[in-house]
């Protein structure tokens, strides 16, 4: 059975001031000074009414780096230094590190300045948050570890600012191109993403005072295997064709945005819902014996509010339907901020002051990456 393994505490940390939905163009930047035509019909269907940048409102520039984030977020776990010194395993994952190398997780390491510890990295999109802390669970579970700090952080806006679309936009210029407006796969994102962290703490102890979480199992599973990539980054895919970014060279890349986040949109609205929830929990539910009624919340990460009833829909299409009134997101509120967004909406249910002993919780994390899904059950201890 191994050792049992618990959540003793969740920080978040979205950076700088709330921005609207009336102040995004302003920070993200205009792309060759004109306004988005896509943006309004974007933000309507996803819901998001404010999110955070790692962008300072009055001068422009970062003022925090993606490791700095992730760090900030680690720091909100302890009182003090001495406790953060007692970890044993750190975990760190992020869509797009700041760096191609080091590993992010020992730039979040280097951040933190704690003594010698495992760091490890997980990669992917939205769901690396959720396999890190399925490492850091596991690593636990089996006895090599005994205190293990688990961070997600994303830092989207770097790939979204309108300068890094400057070149290609000059470029269809020059080829006298009369539409040099970005594609709507990578204006789309623009208008999707945004910046946060969030961390855990897990023991093998729950707390003496308090709530703790406990794991009961993860599960993650990919459907590579049948589906082409829909959500990507530095590669382009053109008529079936995925080329990535090492193919090309530095003009080509600058003025085709190969290192921007592109999603093929129509693939994922065929395609999520039926695979990442129907699919995949199919499978989940058959192994681990669970029905609906067992749980008090369910955690769902989804993009944009245009799934909310699609999901609710796939739940019901397996007889797994979960009414809304258990349902807890913050998506509207603090954005789609990726592999960090469930740690995100972990904190904000642990210090609700909503949860008592017994709660059973079910997390859903997808993404559509090539199509990966997760999900998680944790019990109030």
């Amino acid at each position: 059975m191994g050792k049992r393994v618990f959540i003793n505490n969740i920080s978040a940390f979205l950076p700088n001031e709330k921005v609207s939905n009336a102040e995004m163009e302003d920070i993200i930047g205009k792309i060759s000074g004109k306004k988005s035509r896509a943006k309004s019909v974007i933000l309507r269907s996803n819901g998001i009414k404010s999110r955070y940048y790692a962008i300072d409102k009055e001068t422009g520039k970062y003022n925090y780096t993606n490791a700095s984030l992730a760090a900030t977020a680690v720091r909100g776990l302890f009182e003090n230094k001495d406790e953060l010194n007692a970890i044993d395993c750190l975990v760190a994952s992020t869509s797009m590190a700041d760096q191609i190398m080091p590993n992010h997780g020992v730039m979040v390491h280097g951040e933190l300045k704690n003594p010698p510890c495992e760091v490890v990295s997980t990669a992917g999109i939205c769901l690396c948050g959720l396999t890190a802390l399925k490492y850091a669970f596991l690593n636990i579970k089996a006895g090599e570890s005994h205190k293990s700090v688990v961070v997600a952080s994303e830092v989207a806006s770097n790939i979204m600012r309108s300068e890094k679309f400057e070149a290609e936009s000059d470029y269809k210029l020059a080829q006298l191109n009369e539409k040099p407006e970005i594609a709507f796969e990578k204006d789309f994102l623009r208008w999707m993403l945004s910046d946060g962290a969030g961390s855990a703490l897990l023991s093998d102890k729950p707390n003496t005072t308090g709530l703790s979480l406990e794991i009961d199992w993860i599960e993650t599973l990919s459907f590579a295997d049948k589906m082409a990539p829909c959500m990507y980054s530095g590669a382009d895919k053109t008529e079936g064709d995925f080329q990535g970014w090492m193919s090309f060279t530095d003009n080509e890349r600058s003025q085709r945005s190969i290192m921007s986040v592109k999603q093929d949109v129509k693939l994922l609205n065929d395609n999520i819902v039926a695979i990442t929830v129907e699919q995949a929990l199919s499978k989940i539910k058959a192994k681990r014996n669970i029905k609906p009624e067992d749980f008090t919340y369910f955690l769902p990460h989804y993009s944009s509010q245009y799934f909310r009833e699609k999901l609710f829909a796939g739940l019901e299409n397996i007889n797994f339907s979960i009414p809304y009134e258990k349902w807890f997101t913050n998506l509207t509120q603090k954005g789609n901020t990726g592999s960090a967004s469930i740690f995100i909406m972990l904190e904000e249910l642990f210090n609700s002051g909503k949860l008592k002993p017994g709660d059973k919780l079910l997390c859903y994390v997808p993404e559509s990456g090539r199509f990966s899904s997760g999900f998680m059950q944790l019990t109030v201890s």
